[in-house]
């Protein structure tokens, strides 16, 4: 059997190396374009901002190690430019012009995906760069240790475009990060991505939200930065906008893609041609929870996906049962996590679904300098199944995602969190861990022992809304909802009398868990109450951003429509 494999990184290397696991005889080759077979892309930021040091830790695999370990035949500087279906034959571009033909009995695609360029007057300038291989990493490395920039522009929040913010900061510039959309990093909500915001501009990372980015012009000896609301000048500019899957060279094969070019696979990872696979950034995949087409190119589901590919080919039966999209990002010491769902992807999947925040610290309180993170939970009204999760934090951040991720690969219900029995001990938990203590929140919202109220209903209360505050008398002076009253839990069953029983009391603290034992109080009283999931701080946060400014308004502070005189 010969196995031609178009595209290295993590879907092809992975595929490769399976495949010469389970056939000692096969002949597999490896056509890469570029000139590293293997590289860790997900650490290219790190080694901008000097926190990796060694070029060689980049380089997972070279063609010669790939060679005497696996006898692989790799080839690197060799484009796959066209594909015969009919006489499976792949023609093949060298680096130095020639053409070739290499046949093949199974082929595999993982030619990954590229970086979107927006048609900008200067997208072609030294000055502007992409960051998605080792070539890019040494470029922009080699221009800051060459022409010392004194400010960077990144346009685009994502993983990558943050990333780089930090590691940029790092080498001593002056960041700014410009953002289409209200808020950074796609898979969080708004509210969960008001902290990080928060937290960058408190580095000194300037944003630029809502934002658009109509051109860059070269003038002089930088470039100019054409904005909806206003002109800047920046000495380099990082576009990360996303990317768009390298599938181009696959038009006139019949393959099916879908309107983005990513190429439509089955469970093996097959496309519409059964002896041709396809893995990595440059196919669909079904989204686990909803059940919906995504793209997701994400490292993780492509080595799995290789590894699958590989079985199939083999004879043995392999399935990819779908990407949930779980992603960790490092900013500074914030740790920010997601996997499943957001709020955005559960009404474009038409699911009817509730939400609850839980705020608690890392480890146990009373061992040395915990840390508070706050966990956004979604789970579907009809059964609890859990949909996804967003966590923003410290320390322990990523560990309590992955429980959650590992909770939705397993189907479960929002109540079976309460009922998970992980590691604990005072330097790195609570008895309660906070993964428990988003469960038991949403276990007593579906038991109906208490009703929510969300941070966008506060401007819209009814009327006759009683606005309660339950936090301590300092806590109140330090900034408070207006209009509410303000009775602290701890004398709230004296003071019982001075509340409106015929009013809907809606009630506040902190974090919202005082404000839920309040509720439980007042309720078993007779009266009509809502607890502010989230809490006070969440309100906070999110008006700081804004979000309650009758006039949009662009980071630059002036109002949407209007523009710098």
């Amino acid at each position: 059997m010969k196995v031609v494999i178009i595209g290295g990184v993590a879907g092809g290397a992975s595929a490769a190396a399976r495949l010469r696991r389970l056939d000692e005889k096969a002949e597999i080759i490896i056509l890469e374009k570029g000139e590293y077979i293997s590289y860790a892309n997900c650490g290219l930021p790190y080694y901008i901002g000097g926190v990796i040091t060694e070029k060689e830790a980049l380089t997972l695999q070279t063609p010669r190690s790939f060679y005497q370990r696996f006898r692989i035949d790799v080839r690197t500087g060799s484009e796959a430019v066209k594909i015969d279906r009919n006489r499976k034959m792949v023609t093949v571009r060298e680096s130095g012009g020639g053409l070739y033909e290499e046949s093949y009995d199974k082929l595999i695609l993982s030619p990954g995906a590229k970086p979107v360029l927006p048609p900008f007057s200067a997208v072609e300038d030294e000055r502007v760069f992409t960051l998605r291989n080792i070539p890019d990493t040494y470029r922009i490395t080699e221009f800051i240790e060459r022409e010392a920039p004194h400010n960077a522009l990144i346009v685009g929040g994502g993983y990558i475009g943050t990333e780089l913010a930090e590691n940029l900061f790092r080498r001593g510039l002056k960041v700014s990060v410009a953002e289409l959309s209200d808020h950074l990093i796609a898979p969080l909500d708004f509210d969960m991505a008001c902290d990080v915001h928060r937290y960058l501009r408190s580095k000194g990372i300037q944003l630029f939200l809502n934002t658009v980015v109509q051109d860059i012009r070269k003038v002089g000896k930088q470039l100019e930065v054409q904005f909806d609301c206003g002109t800047e000048a920046y000495d380099m500019v990082v576009l990360s906008v996303g990317v768009k899957p390298d599938t181009e060279f696959l038009k006139d094969t019949g393959l099916n893609r879908n309107q983005k070019g990513a190429l439509t696979v089955n469970a093996s990872m097959q496309t519409s041609d059964g002896d041709i696979y396809a893995v990595g950034d440059a196919v669909t995949v079904k989204n686990f929870v909803s059940g919906t087409e995504a793209y997701i190119p994400l490292a993780g589901p492509a080595n799995k996906q290789g590894r699958i590919a590989a079985d199939h080919i083999c004879g043995i039966e392999s399935a990819f049962g779908g990407t949930q999209g779980s992603s960790v990002l490092k900013l500074f010491d914030m740790t920010i996590a997601a996997t499943g769902l957001n709020e955005t992807s559960a009404r474009m999947a038409g699911i009817d679904y509730d939400k609850v925040y839980a705020f608690s610290p890392s480890h146990a309180a009373y061992y040395p300098e915990p840390q508070n993170m706050c966990i956004k939970l979604l789970f579907e009204k009809k059964d609890g199944k859990i949909l996804g999760a967003q966590i923003v934090g410290f320390d322990g951040v990523d560990k309590r995602c992955d429980v959650i991720a590992a909770a939705i690969r397993g189907r479960m219900k929002v109540e079976e969190l309460t009922e998970l029995e992980l590691c604990y001990a005072p330097p790195f938990s609570s008895a309660k861990d906070p993964v428990n203590m988003a469960g038991f929140i949403a276990e007593n919202v579906r038991k109906g022992l208490v009703k929510q109220f969300f941070v966008s209903d506060v401007p819209k209360l009814p009327e006759n809304a009683v606005k309660l505050d339950v936090r301590t008398n300092q806590e109140y002076r330090r900034g408070h909802i207006d209009g509410t009253l303000h009775v602290p839990l701890d004398e709230l069953r004296e003071r019982i009398d001075e509340i409106p029983r015929e009013n809907p009391i809606y009630v506040n603290c902190q974090s919202g868990l005082r404000s839920y034992i309040a509720c439980r109080i007042l309720s078993q009283n007779g009266f009509d109450c809502y607890n502010l999931a989230g809490g006070y701080r969440l309100f906070a946060s999110v008006a700081d951003e804004g979000a309650f400014d009758t006039t949009p308004r662009h980071a630059c502070g002036i109002a949407v429509g209007q523009t710098k005189e």
